[in-house]
């Protein structure tokens, strides 16, 4: 069964890719909003030396979205092994020689769509060349998602994030994104990382806005895990008042957490790298419940993952069967 319902998601990274997946089987209007703040890496290569916004996580969701040959699949996630392209994805490439080849970065990803046969379609929050930047509850100003990333939250001498914003601060988003927005009948924010995937997408003033006005149902899902670096000890109300704080007038209808678990001998591998699994106590259940917020649990996680990732045809028909 192939669903109707006008599915939006908003992310970026593994959270995105992940979900898509599992989405693809059960929906088939979908519309993948993603973040474009990412400057490592090789798509940070490709945004310094080129100019362009960076295609990492644009390609990862059009390779989710695809339905072609397992070869091309493999061929668009490969990673060249020696020589000057070390490092380097062969699809980021292939996406960026389809924008230069279009003379336009969006007609580039839509001629790249009709190749991979996709589900739905992807979307960049915005072609602006914007650069993200956190403020630590210290006050010292992080610049760069890589740097972010690269936190030590555990360091006593680290800080927590107080809030993350971007420049140019006036970024212009797609007007398709803000279109699709409007016009969806649910919107799903993460999974993926809180404050470099996920919230990067929610400090363009027009999709804020948009997000606080859409008639669409707003589902939160949260990680499977926290990170070190970016929401180390955080609980889920901890997420959800930093999409909050970031975007004051949005609505959160559903959650969804993970209530699996996880086995002992995998948690203490997380505690080792100072990470931990994030689950809903008594008390925020409580406190959701007043705030008139939809918990939706169940057993999540992705064993093949090694536990730190969602599975996703489980998640995506929690989804089916709640919207």
């Amino acid at each position: 069964m192939v669903d109707d319902t006008r599915i939006v998601t908003i992310g970026g990274g593994t959270g995105s890719s992940t979900i898509l997946k599992g989405l693809k089987k059960y929906f088939k209007d979908i519309t993948a909003i993603v973040t474009v703040a990412d400057d490592g890496g090789s798509s940070g290569i490709l945004r310094d030396d080129l100019g362009i916004i960076p295609p990492g996580d644009i390609r990862a969701c059009l390779i989710s979205l695809a339905n072609t040959e397992k070869s091309m699949e493999r061929l668009m996630k490969y990673r060249f092994k020696e020589g000057n392209l070390k490092g380097q994805s062969f699809g980021n490439l292939f996406l960026v020689a389809m924008a230069d080849i279009y003379k336009d970065f969006m007609l580039g990803i839509q001629e790249t769509s009709n190749i991979l046969a996709i589900t739905g379609k992807v979307l960049p929050v915005t072609l602006d060349n914007i650069k993200l930047f956190a403020e630590l509850e210290n006050g010292e100003i992080i610049e760069g998602e890589s740097n972010i990333t690269a936190l030590d939250l555990e360091d006593e001498k680290s800080s927590r994030i107080n809030r993350v914003f971007i420049s140019p601060k006036y970024a212009k988003p797609l007007n398709e994104v803000v279109h699709e927005i409007y016009n969806s009948d649910v919107i799903l924010i993460g999974p993926g990382s809180l404050y470099t995937s996920v919230i990067p997408n929610l400090l363009i003033s027009e999709i804020s806005e948009a997000l606080t006005n859409t008639k669409a149902k707003i589902c939160f899902i949260l990680n499977v895990v926290n990170q070190s670096t970016e929401t180390f000890d955080y609980k889920v109300t901890d997420h959800l008042n930093a999409i909050y704080k970031h975007c004051e007038g949005i609505k959160i209808d559903t959650v969804i957490v993970n209530n699996e678990i996880i086995p002992e001998e995998v948690d203490l591998k997380y505690k080792r790298k100072s990470a931990s699994q994030l689950l809903l106590s008594d008390e925020e259940r409580e406190y959701l419940k007043k705030l008139k917020i939809r918990v939706l649990e169940d057993n999540l996680v992705s064993k093949s993952s090694g536990y730190s990732r969602h599975n996703e045809d489980k998640l995506a028909k929690l989804i089916l069967e709640n919207f």
